[in-house]
């Protein structure tokens, strides 16, 4: 090989890689394309390094052939192809590995996360120790054959001199072939890692602003990829959430307008109501209903539970209600059928429902009412400011379809009086320390607030309740009708 002129040598190189050349668009469309998009860059990698080997193989070959090459200088040019080989085979899977990122976020095309790891660390690490081998290999392989050419030429000082710059001039040579192959892989990387930060923080930006319709790419395997793959997960958590809270704000939209709108206008009636749900929607529930002969009817029930579940529980026992209302008997036959409907709903789920039913005659000055599970209701009297209960026996709906409810009643009332229905989330709200409020801190408003109307009155229990826990989670849904007896 030494005595080959260069330029020779070097057009049997290059026709060698541009014979193979020839076949490198086939092998990129058949072995890498085919390829999963996480394993492109690596095959793009092993079909050129292949294809320059073959390259050196072959004009290694030709030069034997043709002008008697040596073992050794076969060798020599295998391994210079090789050198190339690595260093164009890294540049092309970078230059791969960018157009799929590139692709992946014009598409907005979510690829498979890496189901193993290979982090930057050791993708550098492993780069520089073979550059580093390389390099080494090529300046062992000069400095051997420059010695072996030292000992032949002559002694004299200016053909010592020719030698010594031949050899700097050599050296240099390649060491600014091998210095700008390592730059430009390093620029290559710099690349592509910039491409990758800039895809991750442009994505996180915008879900920052509540944009979620992008994704970030996965196109490594290293840390950008699981970083990548996490996102995504986060932004399909984000996204489902967004679909759930829209759901529950639609549900809760609905249940609001199950509840009553506006308080009815009996004579001899003052009636205010509410409602306050500790997720946005709830199973607590309270109606009122126009009956026969003036009379009125009013419902406040507590599904078992609180959310989604019970809301539902809440919304088919209404139902149950608002069709069994059509023929009302009276309050003990109302429930008989709710019930038995609500148990064989919810035999399966073992929910339950208290209620308490109460009817109100200003007519007769007469109270009919039953209790299924639930809260008795007070009775503030106004002349004596005494309480009492309107208390009974009762189970709660859903649990025995058989069982008969009773009914409870009284008669007379003076101008005043005043009734709280209520569910068990008004007493049992706890403030930061984990004390209750209690009934008497309730009685205690209702005593203050004798004279003023019902939504005055149940105006100020919901402050006293909303002053009384602060900051503490409400814990259960709250629900509340006063009724002031005129």
């Amino acid at each position: 090989m030494e005595t080959l002129p260069p330029v020779t040598l070097g057009a049997i190189i290059l026709i060698a890689f541009l014979v193979v050349l020839v076949f490198r668009v086939p092998a990129q469309r058949r072995f890498v394309r085919a390829a999963s998009a996480i394993h492109q860059p690596k095959r793009a990698f092993s079909v050129d390094l292949v294809l320059c080997l073959a390259a050196g193989l072959l004009a290694a070959t030709y030069n034997r052939i043709a002008f008697g090459f040596t073992a050794s200088s076969a060798g020599s040019l295998l391994i210079g192809c090789a050198v190339a080989g690595f260093f164009i085979g890294l540049d092309s899977a970078l230059m791969t590995e960018r157009t799929l990122i590139r692709e992946a976020i014009s598409r907005n095309h979510r690829l498979t996360p890496p189901k193993r790891l290979f982090s930057i660390t050791r993708k550098f690490s492993f780069v520089a120790l073979v550059t580093t081998v390389v390099v080494s290999t090529v300046m062992v392989m000069v400095f051997a054959r420059d010695i072996v050419w030292l000992t032949k030429i002559g002694q004299d000082a200016t053909s010592i001199l020719e030698a010594q710059m031949s050899v700097a001039y050599e050296v240099f040579f390649i060491m600014a072939v091998l210095a700008a192959l390592v730059v430009n892989l390093i620029i290559a990387f710099s690349r592509n890692l910039k491409l990758l930060f800039n895809t991750q923080t442009d994505v996180l930006e915008r879900v920052s602003h509540g944009d979620l319709s992008q994704k970030v790419p996965v196109a490594t395997k290293d840390e950008f990829g699981v970083i990548a793959g996490h996102t995504n997960n986060m932004i399909d958590g984000l996204r489902h959430r967004i679909r759930l809270l829209s759901a529950l704000k639609l549900a809760e939209e609905v249940q609001q307008n199950l509840l009553p709108q506006h308080a009815p206008q009996i004579p001899g009636l003052d009636i205010s109501g509410i409602s306050i749900y500790c997720d946005k929607i709830g199973g607590d529930y309270y109606d009122y209903f126009q009956l026969p002969d003036n009379r009125l009817g009013i419902v406040v029930a507590d599904a078992s539970g609180h959310g989604v579940g019970a809301a539902m529980h809440m919304t088919t026992v209404r139902a149950f209600l608002h069709f069994g209302i059509r023929h009302y008997q009276g309050p003990a036959q109302l429930l008989n059928d709710v019930n038995a409907h609500a148990t064989r709903d919810s035999s399966q789920t073992s929910r339950f429902m208290s209620m308490f039913f109460l009817e109100v005659n200003p007519a007769e000055n007469t109270l009919r009412w039953v209790r299924a599970g639930h809260e008795p209701a007070l009775f503030f009297n106004r002349a004596v400011m005494k309480f009492s209960e309107l208390n009974g026996r009762g189970m709660a709906l859903g649990v025995d379809d058989q069982y008969r409810y009773e009914e409870f009643s009284q008669k007379g009332w003076s101008p005043g009086d005043i009734i709280l229905i209520g569910t068990d989330g008004i007493h049992e709200t706890r403030n930061e320390q984990g004390d209750m409020f209690g009934q008497s801190r309730l009685r205690k408003i209702i005593r203050e607030h004798p004279d003023q109307s019902s939504a005055s009155i149940k105006d100020a229990i919901i402050e006293s309740l909303q002053h009384f826990r602060k900051n503490a989670f409400q814990e259960d849904d709250i629900t509340l009708v006063a009724i002031k007896l005129l």
